[in-house]
């Protein structure tokens, strides 16, 4: 593999040229097959053919730009073919990165507040989100021509882009909460939502004589073969779920002697409201396109259902205290609970679920007697890696409805695997802890793309750090009452060596990039805790490495890293002014943000 680096290397020496299709050759452009393999063209023109871009000294950053593409994408053969491909791939992409960086310095860098919705009987969260939303998404600026080295300033900008954070002013235990995304396909396959609920006193009876509580959702949706299903899950899944807490509760009202459900019917209400969606994007989707006939309406009904997306979703009750935490799929919830000695402990909420998780192996094995191949090398049926997630209806459709999706409108055969589906299941795995909001506590809820990057220890001592150097600014946000300043550790904040559990896989980009251990190479610069976080998985202090993970475009950056959204959630004893609002400072301001009641 060296030799072929070698002579990738020379290449690019002699023709530092990409093809366009139907164009002339120009310094770094991309054409369709090229962005997806991102290998040199040399051929056309001789040897000894000198492009203007190497004739000035001005240019040579486009230069250094065109080894650098050869080298990382050589650098992928060495991260997926050889045991020895995390050293190769690191010092390659740190040496010409750091190179452009340094030329790109020299020539320079290039009304919102939210009120909580009021529920009467009646009318339960219908104002907030209509099921027939369109689906849409925004595409990124990955897609691009000409291919430069983002400077650290522009990296910045990029990690920032989409952040968002309010503060939660109605004393009800939830003082704030960040989130960050960042892309890495186009558009991203990821999404969100957040909701806070004010819930009267017939939904619910209050024990302490107020005269409503707070139900607060967030949640994290990984979508995968496209962005569909996840973005049918950000305009209605806590929908879904709120009109079956409605009901639980409700029901539980009637009674005098009972003021709150138990945990098992809350825990079914949610379940029921994860498995109503899921039925309804992969079954009576079908039943309507095959009622209708309609092409038209087959694209627009069976899209979410032949993509897929896994689910992360967190319930507060601020009169119970409980969260609950409902997954289906592999995203990752983590609890930062602060002991008497200033440190924190990461307490997982959850398990990655998927066809390499020992539990999740042993119950397809039960519902599937007899199926040796039911997972094969970690996926279902060797193919989807969740192993509970919305849509991939492949994974659930019968061979017949397949067969006659296919044959009347579109789709791709069944897998010859497939004998007794379903095999995938959108019914989450739920996990209740008690929270209390004196003691400050915490929760990150993440995609897989950042829990491929870091340890839940170091997610939580960088969360730690970071509310460290908020106290020591002398900070005088009342959000911040609840914690005390650390007093300047140098070492993140937690306990723990970062081990995992059985039911989590490690950060395997950690080896992939050889990022050195120790908590030295982690920085604060960021107002929003999930871009902390997101920074420091990308390399924190090492700037060069941050640099050429971001500029790297989709489709090839998905080799490197996959998308990320990070939600950050702060519990505390806030002032009750009855208001969510913006925080300015930790939200991109060029962005619109999402309408929320």
């Amino acid at each position: 593999m060296r030799r072929a680096f070698v002579q990738a290397f020379h290449t690019a020496r002699r023709a530092p040229v990409w093809r366009v299709a139907g164009k002339r050759p120009s310094p770094l452009r991309f054409s369709h097959n090229q962005v997806r393999g991102l290998r040199p063209y040399s051929g056309g023109r001789p040897s000894s053919y000198l492009p203007a871009a190497l004739q000035s000294p001005m240019r040579f950053r486009n230069f250094g730009i065109a080894v650098f593409s050869t080298a990382v994408a050589s650098g992928a053969w060495y991260a997926y073919q050889s045991d020895g491909s995390a050293q190769s791939l690191a010092t390659q992409v740190r040496g010409f990165a750091a190179g452009a960086i340094k030329t790109a310095h020299a020539e320079g860098p290039s009304d919102s507040t939210r009120r909580a919705l009021l529920v009467s009987n009646d009318q339960f969260y219908t104002q907030t989100l209509s099921e027939d939303q369109p689906l849409s998404k925004k595409a990124d600026d990955s897609d691009r021509r000409m291919l430069n080295m983002l400077t650290p300033e522009q990296a910045t900008e990029k990690l920032r882009k989409n952040e968002e954070s309010y503060f939660v002013n109605r004393g009800k235990g939830v003082v704030r909460y960040d989130i960050v995304q960042v892309p890495s396909n186009s558009p991203i396959e990821d999404d969100h939502a957040e909701l806070i609920v004010e819930v009267p006193s017939s939904v619910a009876a209050n024990q302490n004589g107020e005269p409503s509580s707070d139900w607060s959702f967030w949640a994290v949706f990984d979508g995968h073969s496209g962005w569909t299903t996840s973005a049918k899950l950000r305009n209605v899944l806590i929908s879904y779920v709120a009109r079956e807490l409605n009901a639980t509760y409700k029901a539980a009202a009637t009674d005098p002697s009972v003021l709150l459900p138990s945990s098992e019917a809350i825990d079914a209400a949610i379940k029921q409201g994860f498995l109503r969606l899921d039925h309804d994007i992969v079954n009576e989707s079908v039943n309507k396109v095959l009622k209708s006939n309609s092409r038209r309406m087959a694209a627009e009904l069976l899209a979410p259902a032949l993509s897929g997306s896994c689910a992360l979703l967190s319930f507060y009750d601020s009169q119970s205290k409980d969260l609950k935490v409902a997954v289906a799929g592999d995203s990752r919830a983590v609890l930062g609970r602060r002991g008497s000695n200033g440190k924190w402990t990461a307490t997982a909420l959850s398990e990655d679920l998927t066809g390499g998780t020992p539990s999740e192996i042993k119950r397809l094995q039960a519902e599937h007697p007899g199926e040796p191949y039911v997972t094969r090398n970690g996926r279902i049926l060797g193919g989807l890696e969740p192993s509970r997630a919305f849509g991939d209806a492949v994974y659930k459709w019968t061979k017949d409805v397949q067969d006659k999706i296919k044959g009347q409108f579109f789709g791709r055969s069944p897998s010859p695997l497939l004998k007794t589906p379903p095999y995938v299941t959108a019914e989450p795995v739920i996990t209740t802890t008690k929270i209390d909001p004196s003691k400050g506590d915490f929760v990150v809820m993440a995609t897989d793309g950042l829990w491929e990057m870091l340890t839940n220890e170091e997610v939580v001592g960088l969360v730690g750090q970071w509310l460290e150097q908020q106290s020591g600014a002398g900070s005088s946000k009342s959000w911040l009452q609840s914690w005390f300043s650390f007093g300047g550790q140098k070492q993140l904040p937690v306990k723990g060596t970062g081990t995992t559990s059985e039911g989590q896989r490690r950060p395997f980009r950690q080896e992939q990039y050889a990022i050195p251990e120790g908590e030295s190479r982690f920085v604060v610069e960021d107002k929003n805790a999930a871009t902390h976080i997101v920074r420091n998985a990308m390399g924190g202090k090492d700037k060069e490495m941050i640099c050429a993970l971001l500029t790297l475009p989709s489709p090839y950056s998905r080799r490197y890293r996959d998308d990320i959204t990070v939600e950050v959630i702060f519990f505390g004893n806030g002032p009750d002014s009855r208001t969510v609002e913006t925080n300015e400072e930790a939200t991109a301001p060029e962005e619109p943000v999402r309408a929320k009641i």
